[in-house]
C-alpha cells in the first residue's frame, strides 16, 4: 500500500467518515465498515479530500481536459478538486449537473464549463453504476468524450444480491461497459491492510476479522 493511500484510510478513520461496527448497506448487506464521503462537510477536511483526490488524479496518467461532478456529492467534489488541481500547476475546468432543468436564464441541466474534449466524472463511489451511466449519457449527448471516473473508495465487492451475486463488482462493470478506467483514492485491500499494519490501533485492529470475512463472502 503506497503513502497516499495509506495517508487516505487514516485520513478517513480520524474525520469519522471511515466508520467500524455493523451497517446495513444499498443492497441490504451487513458491511462491518461504512464510508460516508458527506461527513467531509467542513473547509478543512473538503480542501484535504480534494488533495488526495488531485493527486490520485495526477499519478494515474489519465489524459483529461475536463472534470464532471454528478448531482450532488459530486459536485463539491469536482469543484473542490478543480481548486486542488489548480494549485498543483493544472488549471482544469469543471461542470456540474442539475437535477432537473432549469427553464430561465441560462436554462439547460449542464452548470460551468461547456462539455468538451475528455471528461473524468468525480464522485465518492460507485454503487450501482447509476449516477456513472446517466453521466457518461451526458458527456456524450454534448459531444465530449468520457475519459474516466475518480471515486474515494472501491468497496471492491460482488454487485447484485445474495442468491443473485454477479462475478463482478459495480466497479468492474462500469470500466467494461463503458471502456474507461474507474481511478480510487484507496480500495478494500488498502483498507484491510491498514487494519493489519503494526501501527494499527487495538480498537480498529479488531475489526479486522470482520472485513475479512466480509471480503470472502463478497469481495471479487
Amino acid at each position: 500500500m503506497n503513502n497516499l493511500r495509506q495517508e487516505f484510510i487514516a485520513f478517513s478513520v480520524s474525520t469519522g467518515v471511515l466508520r467500524f461496527g455493523e451497517f446495513t448497506t444499498k443492497a441490504g448487506r451487513q458491511s462491518p465498515y461504512f464510508f460516508n464521503a458527506g461527513l467531509f462537510h467542513d473547509g478543512a477536511t473538503l480542501g484535504q479530500l480534494a488533495q488526495f483526490y488531485a493527486q490520485t488524479l495526477l499519478d494515474s496518467g489519465v489524459q483529461f481536459d475536463m472534470l464532471f461532478g454528478p448531482a450532488y456529492k459530486g459536485i463539491t467534489l469536482a469543484s473542490a478538486t478543480a481548486v486542488a488541481l489548480a494549485g498543483k500547476g493544472r488549471n482544469t475546468s469543471f461542470a456540474f449537473n442539475r437535477k432537473e432543468a432549469k427553464d430561465h436564464g441560462e436554462g439547460g441541466t449542464i452548470v460551468g464549463a461547456k462539455l468538451a474534449g475528455k471528461v473524468v466524472i468525480v464522485d465518492d463511489v460507485i454503487s450501482a453504476g447509476t449516477s456513472v451511466r446517466e453521466s457518461v449519457d451526458m458527456i456524450r449527448a454534448a459531444g465530449a468524450e468520457p475519459a474516466a471516473v475518480l471515486i474515494a473508495l472501491d468497496r471492491m465487492e460482488r454487485s447484485g444480491k445474495d442468491g443473485a451475486l454477479s462475478d463482478n463488482s459495480a466497479v468492474q462493470e462500469v470500466a467494461r461497459e463503458f471502456g474507461i478506467p474507474v481511478i480510487s483514492i484507496a480500495n478494500l485491500d488498502d483498507l484491510f491492510s491498514y487494519l493489519s499494519g503494526e501501527a494499527a490501533d487495538p480498537q480498529l485492529a479488531q475489526h479486522k476479522d470482520a472485513v475479512a470475512a466480509y471480503r470472502t463472502r463478497y469481495g471479487i
